[in-house]
């Protein structure tokens, strides 16, 4: 079998088995390997500023500072701001 081949036959064999593995587990895998993508400088902690983030996000929910959106009209008006602001 040609190396090409082979390498590709044992990286669908890896992925068979990582999918075989649990949830929690295959969430860590996800993650490292995302992590492995980054630039050297890449702020790995961030977990740590978003659980801040949402604290203050659920704080802001529970204040009633907080209007919800429907998801589909959120991102409309979020591509609209970002043509506006491409022509701009």
């Amino acid at each position: 079998m040609p190396l090409k081949m082979n390498r590709m036959k044992k990286n669908d064999d890896l992925v068979t088995r990582v999918l075989e593995l649990p949830e929690p587990e295959r969430a860590s895998l996800a993650r490292q390997l995302l992590l492995s993508l980054e630039p050297p400088d890449f702020d790995s902690d961030s977990e740590t500023a978003w659980a801040v983030e949402l604290e203050a996000r659920i704080a802001s929910v529970k204040a009633g500072r907080f209007r919800a959106s429907d998801w589909r009209k959120a991102l409309k008006r979020i591509r609209q701001a970002l043509a506006k602001g491409a022509t701009s």
